[in-house]
């Protein structure tokens, strides 16, 4: 899936949300947390990590273009 920005960067929990990964923000923190979210093809462990454009983030079962 493609997510396209409308600002400099995002809040990879507010992405998990956005793109419904996860039902809430609370659940996108829990699968953080988990170690069970990467960003560019490292696990990422920050919560509020600033997703910009030309980033991946991915995890079981998806894959999210930011643009």
């Amino acid at each position: 899936m493609t997510f396209e920005l409308d600002g400099d960067y995002i809040p990879l929990c507010d992405l998990l949300k956005f793109c419904q990964i996860t039902d809430s923000g609370g659940a996108a923190k829990h699968l953080v947390a988990e170690g069970r979210v990467r960003v560019d093809g490292r696990v990422e462990l920050r919560k509020a990590c600033k997703i910009r454009a030309g980033q991946v983030v991915s995890g079981e079962g998806y894959t999210i273009r930011v643009v």
